[in-house]
């Protein structure tokens, strides 16, 4: 396999990104999910890039692979978002959702975050275990943080305490 790097994103990756989550999204898991649903992804620089909030790209022989987001919800809190990685990409022998999610969480203890909140749907099964296993922990609805972006799609919801 090759070498996978994490980068942060830059414009030249915004049409990849947007490719590769698309086809996840809708093709891969039938999610009725448009990029017109997603501007965020049009305006990664504006939407993510600011304040304690992040994107990041996996990179295969410069190929979009995976990304990774944290956006900035106030109060030392993140939420995690557009985590999503190339079908032959997963998994623990290829580590690139590893890789990414350390690259989230570095940045978090970097930027003295407290907490990472995220949503995800039913359908990724696969990701509510990778989750888990790094430590993120079920919460209802009702427990997110008033910041919190909803997205109508959501209907899971995992928190993470940044160790220190």
């Amino acid at each position: 396999m090759n070498e996978v790097v994490i980068v942060p994103w830059q414009r030249k990756y915004g049409e990849h990104v947007i490719k590769l989550i698309l086809s996840i999204q809708s093709a891969e898991f039938l999610i009725p999910i448009t990029e017109a649903d997603q501007p965020d992804l049009k305006s990664v620089d504006t939407f993510y890039q600011h304040g304690n909030g992040n994107f990041w790209v996996a990179l295969s022989e410069g190929n979009v692979v995976g990304t990774i987001s944290l956006k900035d919800i106030g109060q030392q809190q993140v939420a995690l978002r557009k985590m999503f990685v190339h079908k032959s990409f997963r998994g623990s022998d290829q580590g690139v959702a590893n890789k990414l999610l350390v690259a989230a969480i570095e940045w978090c203890i970097q930027k003295n975050i407290q907490d990472i909140y995220l949503g995800t749907v039913e359908a990724f099964r696969a990701a509510h275990r990778f989750y888990e296993k790094n430590g993120f922990e079920r919460i209802e609805t009702r427990q997110l943080p008033k910041n919190f972006p909803l997205m109508q799609v959501d209907t899971i919801f995992y928190h993470l305490s940044i160790k220190r």
